[in-house]
């Protein structure tokens, strides 16, 4: 890996443990300004003030979730967006660039992948060309890869999620972004066939805070590199403690009830 990229890396993962907490912040392109990311100053400050490795934002929001002081916390510029509104809302479309991003002062660049959308073909296009771009400029490149179309009756079965995620590998990304598949021996499996971390998704906002910290638990015993987690995690009351619970749970191997503890349900 070049030397570049290594440095920026290293502001997403952490170099002890290889892991990252990560919270992306981009829900406002597809739902709008949902509860959590009204003022996003503070809600930068709430998961940097967790201990959050990185966050994840599209290029205009950058100026307004800017902090002049507090934690430092790595910055990942999403490339891809669609809408609710869209008849189309799996399509995504390229909205920015690696140099915008650079601009930026990013550590890393997103691209979203919906395998088994009618407009495939044009995201894994995308995907490959802005590995390509990415790699030119030593930025790390993070693969969202979800299963989500006509043809695809369970987007967690462990088979499709692990296709997704080779997907990515296969089409040069640094890191992937999957799917939980519910079971600690299905997922062990989806992250020994790619060679690069695999960190898992948040999906919809679970029912408890057990829920969610149980499944992280799980993922990181089964090798997950940590997650890229949003609506669970800004929406929550208490977000700060519970980033600072995630922290224990990735980076220190932590058991569930530690993390209970710390966030005080």
């Amino acid at each position: 890996m070049q030397i570049g990229k290594r440095i920026r890396m290293e502001r997403i993962f952490n170099r002890k443990t290889g892991r990252a907490v990560i919270v992306p912040l981009d829900h406002g392109v597809s739902v709008g300004p949902i509860y959590g990311l009204v003022d996003m100053r503070e809600t930068v400050n709430q998961v940097a003030e967790g201990g959050a490795d990185a966050v994840l934002m599209h290029k205009g929001l950058v100026r307004c979730g800017h902090r002049e002081g507090g934690r430092d916390v790595g910055l990942i510029v999403h490339l891809s967006a669609s809408t609710s509104l869209s008849p189309r809302p799996n399509a995504k479309t390229l909205v920015a660039t690696v140099e915008d991003a650079l601009k930026h002062g990013a550590d890393g660049v997103s691209v979203h992948v919906n395998l088994g959308d009618e407009t495939e073909r044009d995201m894994l296009a995308d995907l490959g060309r802005m590995a390509t771009v990415a790699n030119d400029w030593g930025m790390p490149l993070l693969a969202m890869m979800y299963a989500r179309g006509p043809r695809i009756k369970n987007e967690f079965d462990p088979e499709v999620v692990a296709h997704a995620a080779r997907v990515g590998v296969e089409l040069g990304a640094d890191v992937v972004k999957v799917a939980y598949t519910g079971d600690m021996d299905s997922f062990a499996h989806v992250v020994a066939s790619c060679c690069v971390p695999v960190v898992i998704a948040g999906g919809p906002k679970l029912d408890s805070t057990r829920s969610f910290l149980q499944m992280v638990h799980d993922a990181v015993r089964a090798g997950a590199a940590g997650l890229s987690v949003g609506r669970n995690i800004f929406q929550h009351e208490r977000t700060p403690a519970l980033v600072k619970a995630l922290r224990g749970l990735v980076h220190e191997d932590w058991d569930v009830e530690q993390a209970m503890a710390l966030v005080g349900e």
